[in-house]
């Protein structure tokens, strides 16, 4: 991890730096629809006004009074007024559910694209796993609290005040005594907060390990591994340890809610008891009539019972803090590969490359690559030699920007690649890398993603091109075939043909080759070589050569150790000077000159 990522991934946010303002701009651009349900919710705490009232007025007047009529009509707004409010309730609902998916496909949206902006440096340090539990498992874990938290939180607060308003109307002493349980309500709120939101960190944490084990252990090639060694028994038992930590946590999370709600729920009995005392009191003095202390206990509950739902909101969204730093860690990557302000639309290029003084460290001080500096020349072939982790696949990685150097600079055509537009520079770049990679989709999908309205008669050219067409035919579904996850329902020589037909099709003016026929039997390779060489003519091309046939066409060839070039030339010239490249040669080479192997 180089030093922005580390400083981003890592320092850029704290567990106390979120803050609830933070998760409330999620909501911004839906203020207007967040209105509309201010409006629904304040016309819904005016109708849950009424049967409170309406009781009052059954007990106090209608009965006492013999009252038919007038008993006939306030039976019937008890019935129509909560009709009204249910049906103004199933709409305020909808609105909230509108508000709170939006912002969910927003917060994903926003996750899925700073992601795609990260350079390879943060995927190489990242595991999988644990990015797609941050996108996916982090995201669902704090739904709850983003679908129902701000107009959740509105309409209790419009319920509270209101009733409120109307205790104080009935009678100011009671409302005054009803006021005096409400602190022991807050009281036990700070502390499960703190502890519930440790927890669900430490619980998504776990949850995140989990994702990465399965998605290693369940991929094509870690499957494969585990049942080579055998390694089932361990796979498992460190899925179970992992999996019992989690109900663990989980448990103890539970738990911890299920006593803060069996203390609130003591709590509203209890002042309702309290208001029934001091009322019973008052109605056998007199003070009051039996209306009158009905109606205001059932205010009471009105009271409670939002308080109660706004408190635990609270502990909800203190708890959801910690997946939430989680979620903003990703949001704040600062992306190291952009566009500069002043970055212009790169012209189709002839493909002259130079590299100066270029150096790259995957951390600090400790350098891949130092000081690098050669040049290509249009429509040149050139191949790069040297042990296994000499900087090879970062060298010619560079020049599609999927690094940047620490130092130095690359030009092509003359132009800085850091001044001009990504997606301009790497249009006219193809890359066939040493390990070729396939969606799990369809033979024609996978070609269509190097150029995405291509005709069939382009890919089934590209295809011949690469001496994959009459397989691909020979299919029962052809082009339709489902290729497997990674590929793997083809053999290595077919998906590697199947990678080279792709950057075929791409029609590219610089074509970047790691490793590219290391896959591929000697008759294969024949095929693909002479397809290989008529892609490449007109076409600079850099290789990361493993075939004497690769290296003996190459107009020149770059030995690298240690990050560093140490000889540069010709095959002849460098075998005449009886350095590296000349012991790679005897070394490597199984064959003797003239005959194809491997370096």
């Amino acid at each position: 991890m180089n030093k922005v990522l580390s400083k981003t991934a890592i320092a850029s946010t704290k567990l106390k730096d979120v803050k609830l303002s933070r998760i409330f701009q999620l909501f911004k651009r839906y203020r207007w629809l967040l209105a509309g349900i201010l409006g629904l919710a304040l016309a819904s705490a005016i109708i849950g006004i009424g049967p409170p009232l309406i009781l009052k007025e059954i007990i106090d007047r209608a009965l006492p009074n013999a009252d038919k009529p007038l008993l006939w009509i306030l039976v019937g707004w008890m019935v129509a007024l909560p009709l009204i409010g249910g049906l103004l309730s199933v709409w305020q609902n909808h609105l909230n559910n509108k508000v709170g998916q939006s912002v969910m496909r927003d917060l994903r949206h926003a996750l899925f694209g700073n992601l795609q902006k990260q350079s390879m440096a943060f995927f190489t340090q990242s595991r999988s796993g644990e990015v797609i539990q941050r996108l996916t498992g982090d995201v669902q874990a704090v739904q709850n609290v983003v679908t129902g938290t701000v107009v959740n939180a509105i309409t209790q607060m419009v319920i509270v005040v209101t009733t409120v308003f109307i205790l104080f109307r009935l009678n100011w002493q009671l409302a005054i005594l009803s006021m005096v349980i409400l602190p022991m309500f807050v009281l036990p709120v700070r502390k499960v907060s703190a502890a519930r939101k440790k927890l669900r960190l430490e619980t998504q944490k776990v949850r995140g390990d989990m994702a990465s084990q399965l998605g290693e252990i369940f991929g094509v090639s870690g499957a494969l591994l585990t049942r080579i060694f055998a390694r089932e028994k361990l796979q498992e038992t460190k899925f179970s340890e992992l999996n019992e930590e989690v109900m663990r946590l989980e448990l103890r999370l539970n738990l911890i809610g299920r006593w803060y709600g069996m203390v609130i729920g003591v709590l509203a009995p209890a002042g309702t008891a309290i208001i029934y005392l001091y009322g019973g009191f008052s109605v056998i003095n007199s003070s009051m009539s039996l209306g009158d202390i009905i109606a205001f206990a059932a205010f009471v509950g009105r009271l409670y019972g939002p308080i109660a739902i706004l408190l635990n909101l609270q502990v909800e969204t203190v708890t959801a803090l910690g997946v939430f730093q989680r979620l903003f860690e990703y949001l704040d990557l600062k992306a190291e590969i952009i566009d500069s302000p002043d970055a212009v639309q790169l012209p189709i290029v002839s493909g002259r490359i130079a590299y100066n003084q270029v150096s790259f460290a995957y951390l600090p001080e400790r350098y891949a690559l130092k000081e690098v500096s050669f040049t290509v020349g249009a429509g040149e072939l050139v191949a790069f030699v040297g042990p296994s982790g000499a900087g090879k696949s970062t060298l010619i990685g560079m020049i599609s920007r999927l690094y940047d150097p620490t130092k130095g600079n690359i030009t092509i055509d003359g132009l800085d690649i850091k001044k001009v537009k990504l997606d301009s520079l790497r249009e006219q770049i193809a890359y066939v890398t040493q390990e070729s990679f396939l969606f799990h989709a369809s033979i024609r999908e996978n070609l269509l993603f190097a150029v995405d309205n291509a005709s069939q008669d382009q890919l089934e050219d590209a295809c011949k091109q690469a001496y994959i067409h009459d397989f691909i035919a020979s299919l029962p579904d052809g082009y339709d075939t489902m290729v497997g996850e990674r590929g793997h329902r083809l053999s290595g020589g077919e998906r590697q043909r199947l990678a080279i037909a792709r950057a075929i099709l791409k029609n590219p003016r610089v074509l970047i080759l790691d490793e590219a026929t290391s896959h591929l039997d000697s008759e294969s390779e024949a095929y693909v070589q002479a397809a290989l060489e008529e892609l490449m003519r007109n076409r600079t091309t850099l290789v990361i050569a493993h075939r004497l046939s690769t290296v003996l066409a190459a107009n020149k060839i770059i030995v690298l150790e240690a990050g560093i070039i140490v000889e540069e030339g010709n095959h002849d010239e460098l075998l005449a000077r009886e350095g590296l490249y000349a012991r790679l040669f005897r070394t490597q080479f199984a064959r003797v000159a003239g005959t194809d192997a491997a370096l």
